[in-house]
């Protein structure tokens, strides 16, 4: 059995699907925090099979609809005086914006650089989104790509 200290104030980012666990650590860049962080890959779940968790001992700002945009059945716990005082589901956000980048050379956001890339949830079931501009389709995947 592995065994991880308790965190005393900070972030656990749990029900991570496996192997998302390490796209999440880089876009936090938290292989470069001067405090704890416990990355556990393929952790035995009765509800997922396999999962990732992340232990963050330490409070930091994290976007959660980029969270939910790269796995939106992530639950991430906030840690307080060694309890749980916040327990947030995620879920895939409805608008997205300078987070996918469209890439139809038609788009105004191809010529004009100071549009901002905004894309509106198209169809949560197969996670694709729609330029606002020219309805281009994105996959919520090409984010971690």
């Amino acid at each position: 059995m592995l065994n991880i200290d308790q965190i005393r104030n900070g972030i656990v980012i749990d029900h991570i699907r496996a192997g998302l666990g390490i796209h999440i650590f880089n876009w936090l860049g938290l292989d470069k925090a001067p405090y704890n962080v416990a990355f556990v890959i393929n952790a035995s779940s009765r509800h997922m099979g396999k999962k990732d968790i992340i232990k963050i001992d330490n409070t930091i700002e994290i976007n959660f609809d980029l969270l939910g945009l790269i796995d939106p059945n992530i639950t991430v716990n906030v840690i307080e005086n060694e309890q749980i005082t916040e327990k947030k589901k995620l879920r895939l956000p409805e608008r997205v914006e300078d987070v996918l980048i469209c890439k139809n050379p038609r788009c105004i956001t191809s010529t004009e650089k100071y549009i901002p890339h905004i894309f509106h949830l198209e169809n949560a079931e197969q996670r694709s989104y729609r330029c606002e501009y020219c309805d281009d389709i994105k996959s919520a995947r090409d984010f971690r790509e």
